[in-house]
């Protein structure tokens, strides 16, 4: 079970990685005002949400301990992610301000997982 475990970990960073790098490669066009969702972001966000699900019930599955509230907060930020990538995913130009906001909602996430003990 700890071989799942370390998969899925593995495919949530890809996800993260996904999600990342797609905002980080449309951060001149943001700069320009012509930033807009890939479908990579959109990608890596499902992929975090459904490996990040996973990994909760496999810890679950093990008796590890999890820590719930980390998870919601996790969870809640993800969502808004998620939200704002979907419902702007076909829009030629996204606002800079709605942008920066899914850039800085993913790293903080990704702050809160490694620094939240």
């Amino acid at each position: 079970m700890d071989v799942l475990i370390h998969i899925f970990v593995g495919l949530h960073i890809i996800g993260i990685a996904s999600l990342l790098g797609g905002f980080l490669t449309q951060m001149k066009a943001m700069g320009a005002g012509a930033a807009r969702f890939v479908p990579a972001m959109l990608h890596g966000a499902l992929t975090m949400l459904i490996t990040g699900v996973a990994l909760v019930g496999l810890n679950q599955a093990q008796d590890y301990s999890v820590d719930n509230i980390k998870i919601g907060v996790k969870l809640a930020l993800l969502i808004v992610i998620l939200g704002l990538v979907y419902v702007k995913r076909d829009e030629e130009k996204v606002d800079k301000g709605v942008f920066g906001l899914v850039g800085l909602l993913t790293m903080a996430n990704i702050f809160i997982a490694v620094l939240w003990t």
